[in-house]
């Protein structure tokens, strides 16, 4: 989501306490060393000890989060993921017949905040994923999860980018991707640096490969284990994108991880609505080559004004179809298969509709594997979008009206 993440390089450009913090951004807590002043028209909320946060309007407190943890009780009963076979229109909600979804789920997020504080500290900069959100999502019949990490903190820039991972941040994704997929679910890794490390933008095809092929060797054996080679690279020339996706999808096979689906991203965000436009994405992409076979494009797209999701009003009922149409199109004139790992909108009726309408034309074109809300995770607080059980803003009407009848 590029309202909330920028690169490294960025955030720490904009921690000076002289800048104010957009609407849902971080402003304060245990270690914060950025700014706590606020745009105008939000006011810095504590939501817990560790995460105050810009929201819209006057403050607010929330009690503060159950402590994270990278510990994860016993696995118990396997869910079977939904099925995949056709279903019927849904009366009021989509016309035509269509196909569901492999992969329906979440964003887990947690573990990527806190980037301008590297390494950070697990518990006051950022968290893992807690085992019982999972719990709740799967129980409700969603199979799929990303899991935002950083870079920065796998791989300390001390080793660089083809150095030795840090153990104990490794064995936090592990800890939790274990979980997920012991119980039956698709667990998708996701550096969430935009294309950029340490500062700076990663440029060298080699070295991403050489990251991925590393990366990949530790989760080769587990096939749901889904690699979603880098969040939203933006700024970058479409063709610089292509050239290190492709060479991170061969970093990937070259570990011996034969089995996997592998998500590659386009830059300008990976935006679905400037897909054939303005990115530059359609005319490089297509190209996209995979020994396996199993590769597809993964776009974001949200439904306010300007397609950031910081508003929760959506452009219109039917915004989400209209985004997604040339995409789609694009998508079947190239024999290729899309992943929407980001959707998010406000919870009112026209944002719900405007969600329905994405969905149904994603189900009803064939060419879509999955979607993915943003976002949940313990640290979201009162933020519009939140989906984290059992009391996330999305969770009264989001969750049963405009997801649940896609499963």
């Amino acid at each position: 989501m590029k309202s909330l993440f920028a690169p490294l390089a960025v955030t720490l450009a904009l921690s000076s306490s002289a800048l104010s913090v957009a609407v849902w951004g971080q402003c304060g807590g245990i270690g914060w060393t950025g700014s706590t002043t606020c745009d105008s028209g939000t006011t810095c909320t504590e939501l817990n000890d560790y995460y105050f946060q810009c929201l819209p309007g006057a403050a607010t407190t929330s009690a503060p989060s159950t402590a994270p943890t990278t510990s994860v009780p016993p696995t118990t009963t396997v869910s079977s993921p939904p099925s995949t076979t056709s279903s019927a229109p849904i009366p009021g909600v989509c016309s035509g017949s269509r196909n569901k979804f492999k992969f329906f789920g979440v964003n887990e997020s947690g573990a990527e905040f806190g980037n301008a504080n590297i390494p950070g500290v697990l518990g006051t900069d950022y968290t893992w994923p807690s085992p019982s959100s999972i719990d709740f999502f799967m129980s409700q019949g969603f199979n799929t999860f990303r899991i935002p990490f950083l870079m920065e903190r796998l791989s300390p820039p001390a080793n660089g980018l083809t150095g030795s991972f840090d153990q104990t941040y490794l064995s936090g994704l592990q800890t939790i991707v274990n979980y997920i997929t012991n119980k039956g679910g698709f667990a998708l890794v996701d550096p969430h640096n935009f294309m950029s490390y340490n500062g700076a933008q990663i440029s060298s095809t080699s070295d991403f490969q050489t990251w991925w092929k590393n990366l990949a060797t530790v989760f080769k054996s587990n096939s749901n284990v889904v690699f979603d080679l880098m969040n939203e690279p933006n700024g970058i020339p479409a063709q610089t994108v292509f050239n290190l996706m492709q060479a991170a999808v061969n970093g990937v096979r070259s570990a011996g991880a034969t089995s996997q689906l592998i998500l590659v991203e386009g830059t300008s965000w990976t935006g679905a609505w400037t897909w054939t436009t303005s990115s530059g994405n359609s005319a490089v992409f297509g190209a996209i080559k995979d020994p396996n076979n199993n590769v597809a494009i993964q776009m974001h797209q949200y439904l306010d004004s300007d397609g950031s999701g910081t508003s929760d009003q959506c452009v219109s009922s039917t915004i989400g179809a209209d985004r997604l149409q040339a995409a789609t199109q694009w998508l079947q004139q190239n024999n290729l298969k899309g992943f929407l790992g980001e959707i998010g909108a406000g919870s009112n009726p026209t944002c719900i509709s405007a969600v329905q309408s994405a969905l149904c034309a994603m189900q009803e074109s064939d060419v879509w594997l999955g979607a993915l809300w943003w976002a949940a995770g313990p640290w979201w607080g009162t933020y519009y979008q939140s989906i984290e059980p059992p009391s996330g803003p999305a969770i009264a009407s989001i969750l049963p009206q405009a997801l649940e009848p896609f499963l």
